[in-house]
């Protein structure tokens, strides 16, 4: 035998007697034994459904399921512009997915869908799971018959992603989407005006722990989904899916509480308890933006009474000034204007314009709007102020002829 026989054989005695390890043990147990549900059967196959329902006595942070019910439809016309027709809340459908990755596109799958909805007893939210890409077609024919009882829909991001996506997945599934018919409301943009300014993020979850006190325990991270639903995919176990069911409940929840707060601010802005001042200023920009100026003035002026960090007292002074003008308050816009000329900030110079504007103008006061001027270009130089500047020189040369006796 030669030497190499020798190692081989020495080797293969050795991988004989060598303790081999345990078997990992995995749960194969199906979805129906491991979350509660039922396979639901359609002319397309088969998928996996689960319903929960929040009592109205139940609160979800400092919101009461309860309060729910009285969401106005007028307040959701307001910031939808006007082109939102009153509507029954209980004709709503809170939606929200998750895929198989956040890029989009053909190869991207939503394979699980949650639906919630007002109902009698409360709030009620219907899952659509498929367990195998093959159950696609049966879970999104059974969300379109689910749908046609609903008018609007809302997302939180889901004019850019959610339904994008399931519209390329009915296309894929030859099959026509269900949301042409229906009034999408996506949340998101709401929430960015009023709360940019307040907190580092808009992300849902963020809100949900500032806005209502929520604070989750062992939530899946986003991040993770992607990845325990490939895993759910090879092993058939189920015991990491009931994370990802519990994450899209409390986005679904989370995203009708906050429809009962964004818009009722937007729409009585001056009647909804705000407690940041960072709060107010974003939705008084918001208000500006709808060429509402009295109330964003008075949110401004809140605001400010409130207390700011450094950097946002000074373009709220700004601002107030600026409407305060526009709405005819003088006497308010110069003091504003004034206040912003006493210490080096972004608006100083432009606050010296302001003024000189006003005493050349209106107060007529040209030795004045000639300092106002100087001061603003020695602040922030352009040709426009030293145009001002020759101008109000001379203005202010002229001597007025003394009267005759």
């Amino acid at each position: 035998m030669s030497n190499l026989q020798n190692q081989l054989a020495h080797l293969r005695q050795r991988m004989g007697t060598a303790t081999a390890p345990a078997a990992k043990i995995v749960n194969s147990a199906p979805v129906m034994d491991m979350l509660d549900g039922a396979e639901v059967q359609t002319e397309h196959g088969s998928h996996f459904e689960s319903t929960r329902l929040w009592g109205n006595h139940q609160r979800h942070g400092s919101v009461y399921v309860s309060d729910l019910q009285e969401l106005p439809s007028d307040a959701l016309a307001a910031i939808s512009e006007g082109q939102l027709p009153r509507f029954d809340p209980r004709r709503v459908a809170y939606l929200d997915t998750e895929t198989t990755g956040l890029a989009g596109g053909s190869g991207t799958y939503a394979f699980l869908i949650g639906v919630g909805a007002l109902t009698g007893d409360g709030f009620e939210l219907k899952h659509f799971f498929m367990r195998d890409y093959a159950e696609e077609s049966s879970q999104l024919a059974a969300l379109s018959a689910h749908l046609k009882q609903f008018d609007v829909l809302i997302t939180y991001n889901g004019r850019s992603f959610d339904q994008p996506l399931l519209e390329t997945r009915y296309r894929m599934s030859r099959m026509v989407p269900p949301f042409a018919r229906m009034f999408h409301f996506d949340l998101l943009y709401g929430a960015r005006r009023l709360y940019k300014l307040a907190f580092a993020s808009c992300r849902l979850v963020e809100l949900e722990n500032q806005i209502l006190g929520v604070e989750r325990i062992d939530d899946v991270p986003g991040s993770m989904i992607p990845y325990l639903y490939f895993e759910f995919l090879r092993t058939k176990s189920a015991h990491r899916m009931g994370g990802i069911f519990e994450h899209n409940s409390f986005d679904i929840l989370t995203l009708a509480c906050l429809t009962g707060i964004i818009p009722r601010a937007f729409h009585a802005p001056l009647e909804v308890p705000l407690r940041r001042g960072a709060e107010m200023v974003g939705l008084a920009r918001w208000l500006r933006a709808a060429d509402r100026a009295g109330e964003a003035v008075v949110l401004l002026r809140r605001a400010l009474a409130k207390g700011l960090p450094d950097a946002l007292t000074w373009r709220t002074l700004w601002d107030c000034g600026l409407l305060e003008k526009k709405t005819g308050n003088e006497a308010g816009a110069l003091a504003l204007f004034t206040e912003l000329t006493t210490a080096r900030n972004p608006h100083q110079a432009e606050a010296f314009e302001e003024l000189a504007k006003y005493y050349e103008h209106t107060g007529k006061n040209y030795a004045l709007a000639l300092d106002m001027t100087e001061e603003a270009q020695r602040l922030a130089p352009s040709p426009a102020l030293s145009r001002r500047r020759e101008r109000l020189v001379k203005r202010a040369a002229v001597r007025r002829p003394g009267r005759l006796i």
